[in-house]
């Protein structure tokens, strides 16, 4: 069975190197440039990996590799997830991608009805957040007869933080940024609303990780907020930083330093007057600095997520939780191991016909207890614990 890696990027590389490390299939990875590969896939090629250059913007060079593909996973930047969605469905292919962008995700569900008739599946958000995330939610919905609430929390963080943000470029400096100056969607007495990202900040303490903050970002929850109106009183999702890490974002986008709209700068030394937009400028110099070698400098992922309600006629919190680290073997960060190996497992399902046709967020069709066994050979552990008035279990 041939499966489809679109995009040869970090986590696209991580997924790739899941499939060909964690099931029998051959893999083709795809991409503008294939030609400076990561060390942990150099052995697999010429063998079960072909590496194929195309061109996301041109039809015909993606149809032509979707051609004969059990499915295909999208790595490619988010604003290319609807057309790539529509070809897979053309081409008769499983689909999913790693998602990012909630709109994108609505226009998706529209191929439903092709899909179904095609007797593939399309799972759009399928990383860590939106992604693992939204399947543990669900799952922890599941095990109570009656939820009040739902709390997700998830960061990727560097191990050894340096000042002033105490962090560190794990995916991707502009995805960081939007997340930071778009509305998040949650859940308040049933009912969705639009909060302001870095706020409503509170401080937890995370085993392994220290005391780390909270603080609302978007897209985390991707459709949930919807499907859960008037049924959930209270959802929402945070991103989790060292302690005074939203306070200065927070400063420096009120400032309008993470701004779109171009402004005016007088060059001090010629005079001369252009236009620049003031994110590109942050982006330019601030982002050196926050991107490190993860052999110096390794990253962690932690996560929470809490369903609470009643069970069995009981106060009850459902809790997972996760603490992962950059594999010092393979080179593979704890983002792209949580990221690229959540998107790789989901198309093996897919392939394996464990999702069901249609077109399906995570949290709708994935089967949790696989996936969660599926990460746990990999080494990417989820742990479960019931908290109830006698304690945790």
């Amino acid at each position: 069975m041939r499966m489809l890696v679109l995009g040869a990027g970090l986590q696209g590389c991580a997924c790739a190197y899941d499939l060909l490390a964690h099931t029998d299939h051959d893999v083709v990875l795809a991409d503008l440039n294939v030609g400076a590969l990561p060390a942990f896939l150099q052995p697999y090629l010429g063998g079960r990996l072909r590496a194929v250059q195309v061109d996301a913007a041109n039809e015909a060079s993606i149809r032509g590799v979707m051609q004969g593909v059990a499915a295909t996973m999208s790595a490619f930047p988010y604003y290319f997830n609807g057309d790539m969605a529509r070809l897979a469905v053309e081409a008769g292919s499983h689909f999913c991608d790693l998602g990012g962008n909630t709109e994108i995700v609505w226009e998706q569900k529209k191929l439903a009805d092709q899909a179904s008739s095609r007797s593939v599946s399309v799972v759009p958000d399928c990383g860590l957040a939106p992604g693992m995330v939204n399947i543990l939610s669900q799952f922890g919905i599941d095990r109570l007869d009656k939820v009040e609430a739902v709390r997700i929390k998830v960061g990727g963080l560097p191990q050894n933080p340096t000042p002033p943000l105490n962090y560190q470029i794990v995916y991707s400096i502009e995805g960081m940024l939007d997340y930071y100056t778009t509305l998040s969607w949650v859940l308040r007495d049933g009912k969705p609303l639009q909060v302001k990202a870095l706020t409503e900040i509170e401080e937890l303490d995370f085993p392994g990780a220290g005391t780390l903050e909270a603080f609302h970002t978007a897209g985390g929850l991707s459709t949930m907020a919807d499907r859960y109106e008037g049924r959930i009183p209270r959802m929402e999702y945070k991103t989790l930083r060292y302690p005074g890490h939203a306070k200065i974002m927070e400063a420096v986008r009120d400032m309008g330093l993470l701004g779109m709209e171009p402004v005016q700068v007088k060059d001090s030394r010629t005079r001369e007057v252009k236009e620049i937009i003031p994110r590109d400028f942050f982006i330019s110099a601030v982002g050196p600095s926050l991107r490190k070698d993860y052999k110096e400098s390794p990253d962690l992922v932690a996560l929470r997520v809490e369903a609470e309600g009643t069970r069995d006629g009981k106060h009850a919190v459902v809790r997972f939780d996760l603490l992962d680290k950059y594999d010092a073997e393979t080179g593979i960060t704890a983002m792209m191991r949580t990221t690229g190996f959540s998107l790789a497992i989901t198309g093996a399902l897919q392939a394996a016909g464990r999702v069901k046709p249609g077109v399906w967020t995570p949290d709708e069709a994935m089967p949790a207890a696989e996936y969660i066994d599926e990460l746990a050979k990999r080494g990417v552990v989820i742990y479960e614990s019931v908290i109830t008035p006698e304690g945790a279990k």
